[in-house]
């Protein structure tokens, strides 16, 4: 009976000292990732920094395909007092974070890394590498096909006595607007073969809503293109192929019962 308060007290020390130790773990994990996401900010700071001097000229390459498809003698205007300098600093910006991606990656990377099992390490890399590559695919479809087309088909649709003349932040607006949807559209392939993959949904229920997804891919492409057509077609049609891409992928990583033991087992 005498040892009763002593064990009380032995264990009201063991929690305290549970609850201390996980205390001190939340708050190295916060600094960690405070020290990760300054890394990421300084390392975008830099490269803003480096090709500052180069801004009108990254402005004009953005703009370029538009200014391609205004009749001659049409430029865009600067609604804005500002717009002048906050317009190409912004796309100045937009270029750095990509050249620093890489980096910014890498720093998520390692604060996730010590949390996962090695089977989710050797899926995440892949996983990693293989976005970051469809997203710029993309974009270059978008800047490279899209914006032709789509410019040249509003150009050309100008009613008699209306000259176009785009304010250079609602085009820098609509274009980041375009390059995200169909970044994220890119994205398709890898979420699906992640999702066959990881055993979340099984590859023959993913082919069974094949007809909902087309549907879909075109609900989309009215919401996220300008209201014609063709530029909803250009994004609904890749993205019902990019799915059919990854239901192609998806055949060869789909995990098999045997492999599905295994990752068990090391988890």
């Amino acid at each position: 009976m005498a040892l009763a308060p002593l064990r009380a007290l032995l264990r009201m020390s063991e929690s305290t000292s549970e609850t201390e130790n996980t205390q001190e773990t939340f708050i190295s994990h916060l600094i960690e990732l405070r020290s990760r996401l300054l890394r990421s900010i300084v390392a975008v700071i830099i490269v803003l920094v480096c090709l500052f001097p180069w801004a009108k000229n990254i402005y004009a390459a953005l703009a370029a395909p538009l200014i391609k498809a205004l009749p001659q003698g049409s430029t865009m205007i600067a609604t804005d007092v500002t717009g002048t300098f906050l317009v190409p600093l912004k796309v100045t910006l937009m270029a750095a974070f990509l050249i620093a991606l890489p980096y910014v990656l890498y720093q998520m990377w390692a604060f996730v890394a010590p949390g996962l099992y090695h089977h989710e390490k050797r899926l995440a890399l892949p996983v990693i590498f293989s976005s970051v590559l469809f997203f710029a695919v993309g974009m270059a479809f978008a800047y490279f096909i899209v914006f032709p087309i789509a410019f040249g088909f509003f150009a050309g649709y100008a009613p008699a006595g209306v000259q176009m003349m785009t304010d250079i932040d609602k085009y820098v607006s609509f274009v980041l607007t375009m390059f995200v949807a169909f970044g994220v559209t890119f994205e398709v392939p890898v979420v699906v073969v992640v999702l066959v993959r990881l055993g979340v949904v099984e590859l023959k229920k993913l082919r069974s809503i094949r007809g909902y997804v087309i549907v879909g891919a075109f609900v989309v492409g009215a919401i996220f293109t300008p209201p014609d057509v063709l530029s909803q077609v250009m994004l609904a049609v890749p993205l019902w192929l990019l799915y059919e891409l990854g239901l192609l992928v998806a055949r060869f990583v789909a995990v098999s019962p045997r492999e599905a033991v295994t990752e068990e087992s090391e988890a």
